[in-house]
């Protein structure tokens, strides 16, 4: 007995620094913490350069959008149709008297547009394009008013009258556009001559206008347009209302108005404007182009989104990256100290990778199917390697359960995360008091002090 005294007595005076370094490293609580702490901040390296990942497919995916568009045509946006009238005025300088012309715009006194918009998607590589051919009914009257500022005006050039109808891609017209103008037919003549309000679009000349001062004329085109992904009106009729219906299914109002009346459906949708001239900030008659800004502030329209925008779910999933890694550590430390059993740090860092490895699974099978079941199987595939791998580091069967449990709590919350975008806020604050609550309650036991000896 005495033996066993003395020889334990010798071997704990023969024990070196170096051991005693080695012993504090193995069973300081700090210390393994420390480590963990800087693991999870190391881990936001390659987390960062997956959302790089995500970023730069989600820059393919836009520039395969405006490829196409480009070939296709680009979004299309409605403006018009504007009557303009020329105005020859006398102008004195330095004793000599030159003219000028000024233009004198019309707006119609009521507008009104129905259309259809038939959606087509097309593929580039992997890749999905919306593209659209519509068909648009439009018809009005203009209201003829002299209204020239008289000063140094010359004459009232009614005989060189036009309208302009803007039409922002050109390509996407389909068939030859023809107005009806007071009962005559009128071909479109390409090309706009008021640049400064309208960039581009078809004209038409106006004949025998100054016989029709102070009277209402109508007016009616047909325009069968093609162009990518938006649709967008500018309303410049005293009264402007707009129809659209589409089969497709996703769409997105946007512009300055929303609609007055919509339904959406499994089959399409129908949406209806109404827009004032009180509603905007540009009169229905003035000389020059001073309010081309207002009347491109007062578009709106349509998109045609995809139902799902995957590389937008999969960059805000990226976010949750430091809250998923930190859960998963903490289960792990949690069972380290509680059941006596050292995990290496290395053991740590191939687990936080799995975890990393979610992400580029997730953006990977998405573009070849739907976020959802992409998401479903990256989580299986990372719980299942996880799992696996902790069975040689638990070795209890009741702790490989419980990780699972908490795996599968943790890619669930954050999943119905994604669906309630509205609601993100709200449920990870949420999640987060739960998960604390849980963790201060299972370790309000824990004699901290005593874990280091």
């Amino acid at each position: 007995m005495k033996f066993k005294v003395l020889l334990n007595k010798y071997k704990m005076e023969t024990i070196t620094p170096i051991d005693r370094i080695n012993r504090w490293v193995k069973n300081s609580v700090m210390l393994k913490l420390s480590t963990i702490t800087i693991l999870v901040l190391l881990l936001l390296i390659p987390s960062s350069m997956i959302k790089s990942i995500i970023w730069e497919r989600e820059q393919l995916n836009n520039d395969a959008i405006q490829e196409v568009s480009s070939k296709w045509a680009n979004e299309q946006t409605i403006h018009g149709p504007i009557l303009t009238i020329p105005l020859l005025y006398e102008q004195e300088k330095e004793d000599e008297i030159y003219e000028v012309v000024r233009y004198l715009h019309l707006l119609p006194e009521d507008l009104t547009i129905d259309g259809t918009i038939d959606p087509e998607q097309l593929q580039r590589g992997i890749y999905k394009i919306i593209v659209y051919q519509s068909s648009l009914k439009a018809k009005g009257k203009f209201l003829i008013e002299e209204k020239a500022d008289p000063s140094n005006l010359k004459s009232i050039q009614w005989n060189q009258a036009f309208l302009t109808l803007g039409i922002t891609d050109l390509r996407g017209i389909e068939e030859q556009i023809w107005l009806t103008w007071n009962g005559q037919k009128l071909q479109a003549e390409p090309g706009s001559r008021i640049p400064s309000l309208i960039a581009s679009g078809v004209t038409f000349e106006i004949p025998d206008l100054q016989s029709a001062q102070e009277q209402e004329i109508s007016f009616a085109f047909d325009l069968s347009l093609q162009g990518s992904q938006n649709m967008s009106f500018i309303p410049i009729g005293s009264e402007t209302d707009i129809s659209l219906n589409s089969r497709w299914s996703s769409p997105s109002f946007n512009g300055n108005f929303l609609p007055d009346s919509r339904e959406v459906g499994t089959e399409g949708f129908q949406a209806k404007w109404q827009v004032l001239q009180l509603n905007r900030n540009f009169p229905q008659t003035w000389i020059g182009n001073q309010y081309a800004k207002s009347m491109n502030n007062t578009a709106f329209g349509v998109d045609l989104i995809l139902p799902l925008d995957d590389y937008q779910k999969s960059m805000r999933s990226a976010k949750y990256a430091i809250m998923t890694i930190a859960l998963t550590f903490l289960i792990f430390f949690l069972v380290e100290i509680t059941n006596q059993h050292k995990i290496h740090p290395f053991q740590y860092t191939l687990v936080g990778l799995a975890l990393c490895l979610f992400y580029v699974l997730l953006v990977s099978i998405s573009e070849h199917t739907s976020f959802n079941l992409a998401y479903m199987l990256s989580a299986l595939a990372v719980m299942l390697m996880i799992t696996l791998y902790s069975t040689s580091i638990l070795k209890k069967k009741k702790l490989i359960l419980l990780l699972t449990i908490v795996l599968m709590g943790v890619y669930g919350f954050l999943f119905v995360t994604l669906q309630l975008a509205d609601y993100a806020l709200l449920m990870g604050s949420t999640g987060l008091a739960v998960i604390l609550s849980v963790t201060m309650y299972f370790t309000r036991n824990i004699n901290w002090y005593e874990l280091s000896k």
